[in-house]
């Protein structure tokens, strides 16, 4: 525990002892490295929770490398080697593309609640590859491969633990190695989840089938997911099961996007002191801004937030209209949300290649163009893992006082998308952006309503979950103006190379 001593706060110490006690006896023990094959009838749930800056992510990261340490495979969404019976597996969980790839980018190989629910079915020869990579079987000849080839994807895998990245960096397409998907049929072994306050109930019972091991991390002032009464599912899990964090200064002193979140807990505050706050905060520090306007450069890769569908799209709108597009059509760069499949059950292969590439509900994506077939997209998925998708697309502009969207342009049926200049604050539970806007104009509004969530104001739970959302910079909008764009979109930045023609012929309609 020397490591740990240096590293963790009091709080992290105690939750990684607990959660530690909680794999012995599973049968892994991440002390002494030993373990153990997995035994019928032996499960256990737990879940560490706190507010933003509390640590919650230095723990899991901590956890996974000490369970990796110890011997445990971690499974992803992209392969899974040969079973084994006395095989120990991890999988490390979020439920958006753009919340794993945040933990992806901490070093964390984490993949998306929907993508370990099906996996991929390789080519036998390239599997070969995949094995050799994983540590599981002898380096393979391939025919049409150099040995520069697999140097290549060898160093790639290290780096990164991406199978699929791995394979592309020697050169090959999804399309050489991936045959298809599969649901899973069989249960896993230890499952992390990220972000655990957006799972609804539903969500939750899945994971405890697949799971008989389950940490969920998540924060506890966050937005619960409609319909559930403002209650997540950790609250249900008994006392001893629940392991808080609180917020860890030595980490994130100096922090003023952190000082404001953590303000909104002083049930004395109203609206007016915290917007007083935020301005002399906006003062003494750049990192802050007190913004009289939205920036509309902004917009084009970090939503603004708001509270209300009305203001959401009345900035969409905005957007459009000062970069000059045209109804019929949408210019290169511009954000979309995808809102989900409209494929009908016959089609189902094609669903399950396209929500394995990312464009699952709620996934931002950047508009890279015209496809090379009528009603297709070619499309950069944020935070996905191999991002660049061409797929059958319909595309709804929703109008200020109009109760159905214009579509400028549409496939019979594919991936639906609304425009992502602005999302409403629920919708962006689980993201992160390096700057965020916040429209503070809808929360005062919300703060006039008097509204209430699990017996705290709505305003301030909103306010929390948006500010939580800024990495570096919080623009704090308190009015309704639109600066005008100093550069057209781009997305020249977006491009990684083409498309597969044989990706965009297999999701055609």
């Amino acid at each position: 525990m020397s490591e740990t001593a240096l590293t963790f706060s009091a709080d992290q110490a105690e939750a990684h002892d607990r959660v530690a006690e909680m794999l012995r006896e599973v049968g892994i023990d991440i002390d002494e490295g030993h373990l153990t094959p997995p035994r019928e009838g032996k499960s256990a749930v737990m879940a560490v929770i706190g507010k933003a800056g509390s640590g919650k992510t230095l723990l899991l990261a901590a956890l996974y490398r000490a369970l990796e340490e110890a011997g445990v495979d971690v499974v992803s969404g992209d392969w899974e080697g040969k079973r084994r019976k006395d095989r120990r597996t991890l999988a490390i969980l979020a439920p958006t593309n753009k919340a794993a790839s945040v933990l992806r980018m901490r070093g964390v190989p984490a993949t998306t609640i929907h993508r370990i629910l099906y996996t991929p079915v390789y080519d036998p020869e390239y599997e070969r590859i995949a094995e050799w990579l994983a540590g599981n079987g002898e380096r393979p000849e391939i025919e049409g491969l150099t040995d520069l080839a697999l140097d290549r994807a060898l160093a790639f895998y290290q780096s990164n633990k991406s199978i699929p990245g791995a394979l592309a960096a020697a050169g090959l397409r999804g399309s050489d190695f991936i045959t298809g998907w599969k649901r899973r049929e069989e249960p896993l072994d230890v499952g992390f989840v990220d972000e655990a306050s957006m799972l609804d109930k539903k969500q939750f019972e899945d994971l405890r089938e697949i799971f008989p091991t389950l940490l969920l991390f998540g924060d506890p002032a966050q937005l619960a997911p409609v319909n559930q009464s403002g209650t997540m599912v950790f609250d249900t899990l008994p006392a001893p099961a629940k392991l808080e964090l609180s917020r860890i200064h030595r980490q994130d002193a100096d922090n003023p996007i952190l000082d404001l979140a953590h303000a909104l807990a002083d049930p004395a505050l109203e609206f007016h002191d915290f917007e007083r706050m935020v301005e002399e905060k906006a003062r003494a520090d750049d990192r802050v801004q007190y913004a009289n306007r939205v920036e509309v450069d902004l917009m084009a890769r970090s939503p603004v937030l708001v509270w209300r569908n009305a203001t959401r799209i009345r900035l969409i709108n905005a957007f459009r209209a000062v970069h000059g597009a045209p109804e019929t059509e949408l210019l290169e760069g511009e954000p979309l949300i995808c809102d989900g499949l409209e494929l009908p059950l016959k089609h189902r292969k094609k669903r399950l290649d396209l929500e394995a590439r990312g464009l699952i509900k709620g996934a931002q994506v950047i508009y890279l163009g015209p496809g090379r077939k009528p009603g297709f997209s070619r499309l950069h998925v944020i935070g996905a893992e191999d991002p660049q998708v061409s797929a059958a697309s319909i595309v709804k502009i929703e109008k200020p006082d109009e109760e159905e969207p214009f579509i400028p342009f549409a496939a019979r049926m594919g991936a639906t998308f609304l425009h992502g200049a602005a999302v409403t604050i629920h919708k962006a539970q689980g993201s992160q952006w390096r700057e965020v806007q916040v429209f503070a104009p809808d929360l005062f509004i919300a703060a006039r309503m008097g509204r209430t969530e699990a017996g705290q104001p709505l305003w301030k739970r909103l306010a929390y979950v948006a500010i939580t959302r800024a990495e570096e910079r919080l623009y704090w909008v308190v009015r309704n103006r639109l600066a005008k764009p100093t550069h057209a979109l781009r997305a020249d930045d977006l491009r990684t190379g083409p498309v597969p023609l044989e990706l965009e012929a297999e999701t055609a309609t």
